[in-house]
């Protein structure tokens, strides 16, 4: 039995999205589409003082209707310094922070890359490291795709010789789960309800930030707050 998920790169994403990460054998990064402004690809939320922050990567949006998101190029080099002062004056207090600091701070100047599903699937696969996760990681460029949304994804999956694929809850807006089926592959869909809080800077309990809030409050606690590791 194998098990994908097929999805978009975000930027240092939320627990949830490790979660999909960690409970699949391959992870397929589907950025051969078209790149969506104020979402999730380059931007990400941390907590401070004043309450929520986005950490934005700046890149380039040309007039190109079908501007795809691995092809989405960083317009100021200098972001990564930006993010890494902003995650280091929030989070000095954080009882994890002086643990982790360096291997962030590294993470961070050694990112160099010139597209943004580069500087993604980088900072996917270190905190992937960080957390524990053994999964596979592909692209869905290597593949052949159809036109039609769900094909693609059930193309993928034969392709790689999944059983299984998972997806998130709101894909069931558009999901036509008979293709799936019909070529054996179980359908499943992601619950991100019911996770526990853990301890945080400031007032309000956030559970929709980045990963690296729980990294920096948590450190190697992080995975005992999350769903798809043994406890």
């Amino acid at each position: 039995m194998k098990s994908c998920i097929i999805t978009q790169s975000n930027y240092i994403p939320w627990k949830g999205y490790f979660d999909s990460i960690n409970q699949v054998d391959i992870f397929v990064i589907y950025d051969d589409m078209q790149y969506t402004k104020r979402d999730w690809r380059n931007r990400n939320y941390i907590k401070t003082p004043q309450g929520l922050k986005w950490l934005s990567i700046p890149v380039e949006v040309s007039g190109k209707f079908h501007q795809k998101i691995n092809e989405t190029l960083i317009s100021d080099k200098a972001w990564n310094r930006s993010h890494w002062e902003s995650i280091k004056q929030n989070y000095k207090e954080a009882p994890c922070f002086k643990d982790h600091k360096d291997w962030l701070e590294n993470l961070y100047m050694n990112c160099q890359f010139d597209k943004l599903s580069e500087v993604n699937e980088y900072f996917l696969k270190e905190i992937g490291n960080f957390l524990g996760i053994k999964t596979e990681f592909r692209r869905s460029e290597e593949f052949v795709l159809s036109e039609e949304r769900t094909q693609k994804m059930v193309d993928i999956c034969v392709d790689l010789g999944a059983d299984n694929y998972y997806s998130g809850p709101s894909a069931k807006a558009y999901m036509i789960e008979d293709k799936f089926t019909d070529k054996g592959i179980q359908l499943h869909y992601f619950d991100y309800s019911g996770y526990p809080e853990y301890p945080q800077l400031f007032e309000n309990f956030e559970h929709g930030v980045s990963i690296i809030d729980m990294i920096m409050n948590l450190g190697t606690e992080t995975p005992n707050y999350m769903k798809s590791f043994k406890k």
